[in-house]
């Protein structure tokens, strides 16, 4: 399987992981708002201070954003290029966006897939700092009560990256059981989440959210992605047994390289490593409720 060398010493757990609990549900990012501060408003309203998004259109203006790059330096495996900033409305056509904290702030990490007003296709990581919602968006999410993404220095990238960490319960009605992840380097996607979830006993979760960088891409239809610096977002994922009884990880997702081949599709298992960095949330299914 193919690897990329990191900078730093690679940490003993490959998985970070805290066990929670949390609740789908879904609400409107408010127009005329920064992104970060209306995704902030939509968490809050429903009584979480971190979790996922699945975004599937909307627009958004002004729009900033970084596309993958190499690095100049080598002090990373790779980088982010200049900051783009495109003229008029841009029409997501989808995003994946990981909430939590970094400096202790809001923050986000969102991925996605759009179209700028002169008709060019792009993808990349959206900036929080630079980036309005310009129409109402509707999107569905997943939050965390037990646990929160925080942005923390990661030696072995040298990035600092979101990561799962524990938080006092609130008690918010009719949660499930959920485990917020982050995914480290050079292991596949798809087999570590079949492995995470065969070890604790769990026949099957939903994946929700799913920010991230694989090297490449290797598609179960037989498409590859050559460039192995990617951005990406899963636009879904199910961990569920195969026709043999084993667990599987069906991910269908979206990325842009860094010479700025967007592709889209189902992965194929066992052969698409992560990059940098995965953070998710699985829901266990058929766990039942909270109080």
């Amino acid at each position: 399987m193919r690897s990329i060398a990191q900078p730093g010493p690679a940490a003993p757990e490959r998985i970070q992981w805290v066990e929670t609990r949390g609740r789908a549900f879904s609400f409107t990012l408010q127009a005329g708002l920064p992104l970060l501060e209306a995704a902030r408003r939509g968490f809050a309203s429903a009584g979480f201070a971190s979790g996922t998004l699945n975004i599937k259109g909307g627009a958004l203006g002004p729009f900033a954003y970084v596309m993958p790059a190499l690095s100049k330096t080598g002090e990373n495996a790779a980088f982010y290029s200049d900051t783009f900033r495109p003229a008029g409305l841009t029409r997501l056509k989808m995003g994946a966006m990981t909430f939590g904290r970094r400096d202790h702030a809001p923050f986000f990490h969102c991925h996605g897939l759009w179209t700028e007003a002169d008709g060019r296709a792009g993808g990349g990581h959206v900036l929080p700092e630079e980036t309005m919602v310009a129409e109402p968006m509707e999107v569905d999410a997943f939050g965390l009560d037990g646990a929160y993404f925080m942005a923390e220095p990661d030696p072995e990238t040298n990035f600092k990256l979101f990561g799962p960490v524990t938080h006092r319960p609130v008690g918010i009605e009719r949660t499930n059981r959920a485990f917020a992840l982050r995914l480290r380097p050079n292991q596949d996607f798809a087999g570590a989440l079949e492995a995470f979830c065969g070890e604790r006993g769990i026949a099957g979760a939903r994946l929700h959210g799913g920010v991230g960088s694989i090297i490449g891409a290797h598609f179960a239809d037989g498409r590859i992605v050559e460039p192995f610096a990617t951005e990406m977002a899963v636009r879904s994922g199910l961990i569920a047994p195969g026709a043999n009884g084993a667990l599987e990880a069906e991910l269908d997702v979206a990325l842009v390289d860094h010479l700025g081949g967007i592709a889209e599709g189902r992965l194929e298992r066992g052969d698409n490593p992560v990059l940098m960095t995965m953070e998710l949330v699985l829901e266990v299914l058929g766990a039942g409720t909270g109080p």
